[in-house]
């Protein structure tokens, strides 16, 4: 469905934090609520379940788990527990995940252990013990869960960037979503490449949703908004900057963008940004600047943008001014369409 809007939070705040911004988003009419699954945060079932708790209505999900540090079974059992504390409003996000090298995990195969978990997910949501030999994950004939999961199938959201991933979602996914990515662009790129895949696997156009989902920072500041997101995007620059095959930046910024990083000046390889390059990974400046810009996204054939933390240059702050003054303007908007 065109038109969905939902709020991102990072895993590191307290349980009495998450249940207040879960409240707010959810009373300010927003469609849901994710929780990022970074290396080295919390795990996102922990405010997710506390979200769950002090919500009705809210779509609740990780963006994203991975197999490489879960097995399938256990994120079949994670997913399986919050769709049951949010009365059936969970979704599943997956993706290869990043900086796993930190902790030395090799992510050799990423599609096909992607494809492994959804499969072995799916199938222990049906109650189907008939077994699966997968290409990396395998469950033995007669395995399942031991207990009675509160519908046998979730949304599968599959975090990915290039043209397999999105064949492979194109295929076995309800949603993809391009992480860290606020470019029309490349929403475009992606909407073209699942369209194909999803119409040759007999599923047609627009079985498979896009959703575009950034460092967000809004503010009646506009200018001091820009300078904060410049500052909270770089690391996630140096990141997807190469898995976005509409953007070119040169290698001696990227570079100098990572040696700055490194050197602990978040400051400094934020300036490194220009004003095209930040549109590109970020939504920051005024409100209208913010309306204008989920609309351009939805246009290039989102059908979900989602407003990534720190929100604002507070985030409750952030939170209440994208609810009070975003959100319905982009619904009005998207209402004119």
């Amino acid at each position: 469905m065109r038109g969905r809007l939902s709020v991102a939070l990072q895993s590191d705040k307290a349980a009495a934090e998450y249940a207040a911004l879960a409240s707010a988003v959810e009373g300010h009419g927003f469609d849901g609520l994710s929780v990022y699954s970074d290396l080295g945060f919390q795990p996102p079932m922990v405010p997710l379940m506390v979200a769950a708790g002090v919500t009705s209505r809210l779509r609740l999900g990780p963006s994203c788990l991975n197999p490489y540090l879960l097995h399938p079974v256990e994120i079949a059992g994670q997913i399986a527990a919050l769709d049951e504390a949010s009365g059936g409003r969970a979704y599943l996000g997956l993706s290869r995940g990043s900086w796993l090298q930190q902790v030395g995990v090799r992510q050799d195969r990423p599609l096909a252990h992607l494809k492994d978990t959804v499969e072995i997910v799916r199938r222990l949501l049906t109650g189907d013990d008939s077994g699966y030999a997968g290409t990396v994950f395998s469950l033995e004939p007669g395995f399942r869960l031991q207990y009675a999961p509160v519908r046998p199938a979730v949304d599968v959201l599959l975090g990915v960037w290039g043209p397999r991933g999105a064949a492979l979602a194109g295929r076995c996914a309800d949603e993809v979503k391009i992480g860290g990515s606020a470019n029309p662009d490349m929403v475009g790129q992606m909407r073209s490449w699942l369209d194909e895949s999803s119409v040759a696997a007999g599923r047609g156009a627009g079985a498979v949703g896009v959703t575009a989902g950034a460092v967000t920072v809004v503010d009646s500041d506009g200018d001091a908004a820009r300078a904060l997101a410049r500052r909270e995007v770089a690391m996630y620059v140096d990141v997807v900057a190469a898995l976005d095959p509409t953007v070119q930046i040169d290698e001696d910024r990227l570079a100098r963008l990572r040696a700055l990083l490194a050197q602990g000046r978040p400051d400094d390889a934020g300036a490194l940004l220009d004003d095209d390059l930040l549109d590109r990974f970020a939504m920051a400046g005024t409100p209208e600047q913010l309306v204008g810009h989920a609309m351009r996204l939805f246009d290039a054939g989102a059908s979900r943008v989602e407003f990534g933390t720190p929100h604002g240059l507070t985030g409750a702050g952030g939170i209440a001014l994208l609810g009070s003054s975003v959100l319905p303007a982009v619904r009005t908007e998207l209402s004119r369409a």
